[in-house]
């Protein structure tokens, strides 16, 4: 009976430590998607003019996928000394993130027709992704003491970044999707693949979990943050009280 259970402590350890073995991949994977997306719109147009709120945002952003990657190559090599000082960049980079975002997100909608309903739900979508990253990433912090729940929130940082990308590459270079999903005021809401894309991964870390760890401390909860998001994106806009925060949003002296 001994043995069983050291054997079974030593299998979940080790699936823990794959978490962190593995992350950087799944880190560069994600970045490497980004630039894809981006390159035309951004990346590929570097050496041009540019606004400087899509430039500020950009490099924030891109200093935000360099630092995961670089954090989890970290720990992939055990260097964890180094982890935990060059971490204190995200105190900066993070911040920068929303700040930007929000920035950003405001000149975006301000181009748009003011009182549509397509109005309120891209004002749901931008700004309430930067609240939702905001919170994961401060869980992260909270649970930076805790390496294994620190490292899970830290991954889940991703989840209200992708429709950018998604948005992107299905307009680009899988337009046969288009189709599929229904349309707000003329507009395809693709958002809904990228949505049913996180979710989708998000359900299969909760199950791994689960199976692995028997934990539901840190995913179910970010399926709450996420799900919550991802309903407020797709029903807000119909309500007043949202018309109301969303005309207050972009009132405040962001852009």
């Amino acid at each position: 009976m001994g043995i069983q259970k050291t054997r079974s402590a030593g299998k979940r350890k080790h699936l823990d430590l794959f978490l962190y073995d593995k992350s950087v991949f799944a880190f560069v994977v994600f970045f490497a998607f980004a630039l894809w997306a981006f390159w035309t719109s951004y990346y590929g147009r570097l050496a041009e003019d540019m606004e400087v709120a899509k430039h500020l945002h950009g490099v924030a952003m891109s200093a935000w996928c360099l630092m995961l990657i670089g954090q989890a190559l970290l720990i992939r090599l055990k260097k964890n000394k180094i982890h935990k000082l060059t971490g204190k960049l995200s105190y900066i980079i993070a911040p920068l993130i929303v700040l930007t975002g929000a920035h950003l997100a405001q000149i975006t909608v301000n181009d748009m027709e003011a009182g549509t309903s397509l109005y309120y739900y891209w004002i749901a979508l931008m700004f309430i992704s930067l609240i939702a990253f905001a919170i994961l990433y401060g869980l992260s912090m909270w649970h930076r003491k805790t390496p294994l729940t620190h490292a899970r929130y830290m991954v889940c940082t991703v989840f209200p970044l992708f429709t950018p990308i998604t948005d992107r590459l299905i307009y680009k270079y899988f337009q046969e999707f288009i189709p599929m999903v229904p349309v707000l005021e003329g507009m395809p809401l693709v958002q809904l693949i990228g949505f049913a894309l996180a979710d989708t991964l998000l359900i299969t870390l909760l199950i791994w979990d689960w199976k692995a760890h028997k934990r539901l401390d840190v995913f179910p909860f970010v399926m709450l943050v996420i799900g919550l998001f991802q309903l407020a994106v797709l029903t807000f806009y119909k309500f007043s009280f949202w018309r109301i925060i969303g005309d207050w949003i972009m009132s405040l002296p962001l852009s």
